[in-house]
């Protein structure tokens, strides 16, 4: 078992109190496994990534990593793509600073090699490497949230609805990368989407799969999905007159 929370709590203090963002929430993840989470705006999703990122405390229950459940704080064994490309990225730092950063933080070495081999990975030439951000498209700033992220060699990834802030001509071809990381680095991913075909075109066992549902919600979900097929070779597409 890579992933495994046990009856997680989430918890926020605010003025008037506490605020429980997650409840009791346990699901478990296999290694090299890709599974996907799904649910309406505001019911904890996301939350619970940065909780396992340790960007935010557990309030109650468990979170364990490959059997270990970690100290307070960043881990390099976990890493998280964000939602937004454009904020997600300092924007006072070059690409070369951005990816450099997270080397320097957990005391990497061999710098410049692995950020050469890291634009690569992701499909940008090395002349990118020194461009700001408002010099990159939507497209080419998530390429380099997800260079950073893979950039200290990570066992799971957090993939926090990658695409959605995209253009839909380029949603496409970082699902395509997303795929072809996972099936190369052997990575075990956790994807928070609000589309379910986003959710079927990578994940191999999700939250919401079944036709026969209960919730008026859930079967809006499956609705939403209808009209998109895989080709033979993988990738994304959309049926005519879809």
């Amino acid at each position: 078992m890579m992933i495994d929370i046990d009856h997680a709590h989430i918890r926020f203090k605010t003025k008037t109190g506490h605020v429980d963002a997650v409840r009791e929430v346990s699901l478990h993840a296999q290694e090299g496994e890709v599974f996907g989470l799904v649910g309406e705006s505001g019911s904890g999703k996301s939350t619970l990534l940065r909780a396992l990122a340790r960007l935010v405390p557990l309030a109650g229950g468990a979170m364990r990593i490959g059997g270990n459940a970690a100290p307070c704080g960043p881990r390099r064994d976990v890493q998280m793509v964000f939602q937004d490309p454009y904020g997600a990225l300092h924007p006072r730092f070059t690409v070369d600073k951005s990816l450099r950063e997270p080397l320097a933080i957990h005391g990497i070495g061999d710098q410049d090699a692995r950020i050469r081999d890291a634009l690569a990975e992701v499909g940008l030439n090395p002349a990118f490497r020194f461009r700001y951000p408002y010099q990159l498209s939507g497209g080419q700033r998530q390429r380099v949230s997800i260079a950073r992220s893979l950039i200290v060699d990570p066992r799971v990834l957090l993939l926090d609805e990658p695409t959605s802030a995209l253009d839909v001509s380029v949603q496409g071809e970082i699902l395509n990368l997303l795929r072809r990381l996972h099936r190369e680095r052997k990575l075990t991913m956790i994807l928070v989407s609000h589309n379910l075909a986003v959710i079927g075109f990578l994940c191999q066992r999700i939250a919401v799969r079944s036709r026969n549902v209960r919730h008026e919600y859930t079967r809006r979900l499956l609705l939403a999905t209808e009209g998109y097929t895989r080709e033979s070779g993988g990738r994304l597409e959309r049926e005519p007159g879809g």
